[in-house]
């Protein structure tokens, strides 16, 4: 089974998003960051992640990429692992399969039924195993992960762990948990949303407007607790049980600390960024990069980036 970089990384992964109409131009960014030495593109789920994986294996030649993450509910086990092993084998080993149960809303839109999430995702990972007679050889499986419990049971069956918008702070914790026997071969990353600006204010504008929807969500709001934050998630609970709908962003994004925003979040000038960078690959975890920009969308954005680290 191909394996991924060893920690330190020298620079980080770059989340990248096939959006209508710039897919293709999307693909050459994705060419420029294999060119560049970046160490993998992570591909979430807003679009056709697998699409879009497909035709990385196609454009690309080098570089590792992975969804972060497939939502298990939105396709049968079979067909997902049929289409992830067709996708390892075309990418010559290069592509990882992350999943996990999304989230509730995110769920109950698709009038899935659902059972509890460690369950469904052990369940989910044993089908494709299962399969794998039929499908032929599977890539690495990475599981979303927050909270201790998905984490545990992310060693257990699968061959990485994905964080999204985890703490820096607490993320030592969790990696301590690793079992002696995977600690050279088992992928942790974490999806960190990055701002590259000397206006600290702005960057953090962005990225309280990022985090707005996170903050709505419980499984988030507990994995903050545990890190720490108990006074900013109560806050937050207050605002979310007292505040009409039609001022809620904007209060939520008021409540937000800068303790708490900075310790989730990337921003600042080119050195600033790649010091952070660098903390969260000490920590034993590949930063990925969800690049906003306070001057222009996604190109802009992963293009101040390439300049960082040029």
């Amino acid at each position: 089974m191909t394996q991924f970089p060893s920690n330190p990384y020298s620079k980080p992964a770059i989340s990248i998003v096939a959006s209508p109409t710039k897919r293709n131009a999307i693909l050459e960014l994705a060419l420029k960051a294999e060119q560049l030495g970046f160490e993998g593109l992570a591909c979430p789920s807003l679009g056709g992640t697998m699409a879009l994986c497909t035709s990385l294996a196609h454009a690309t030649n080098t570089i590792h990429f992975w969804t972060s993450i497939q939502p298990m509910y939105y396709s049968h086990p079979v067909e997902t692992a049929n289409t992830a092993a067709h996708i390892h084998e075309i990418s010559g080993g290069r592509f990882g399969l992350g999943i996990g149960v999304s989230h509730g809303p995110v769920v109950q839109r698709l009038g899935v039924e659902t059972g509890k999430p460690l369950s469904d995702i052990a369940n989910y990972v044993a089908t494709m195993r299962a399969n794998e007679k039929f499908s032929g050889e599977l890539p690495p499986i990475y599981l979303a992960t927050l909270r201790d419990k998905m984490l545990a049971l992310s060693h257990q069956i699968s061959e990485g762990a994905i964080w999204a918008n985890a703490s820096l702070r607490d993320i030592g914790r969790q990696v301590a948990k690793l079992p002696t026997d995977k600690q050279s071969t088992f992928f942790m990353s974490n999806m960190v949303p990055t701002v590259i600006s000397d206006d600290i204010d702005a960057a953090l504008a962005l990225h309280r407007k990022t985090l707005t929807g996170y903050v709505s969500l419980p499984n988030y709001r507990n994995y903050w607790r545990n890190a720490g934050y108990i006074d900013e998630m109560d806050a937050i609970e207050h605002v979310l049980t007292t505040t009409p709908k039609e001022s809620m962003a904007q209060t939520l994004q008021a409540t937000m600390s800068d303790t708490w925003l900075r310790d989730c979040t990337i921003s600042g000038s080119a050195s600033q960024v790649r010091e952070q960078f660098a903390a969260w690959a000490n920590a034993g975890v590949l930063p990925i990069a969800v690049m906003s920009s306070t001057s222009g969308g996604q190109a802009k954005a992963i293009s101040e980036l390439f300049e960082v680290f040029a």
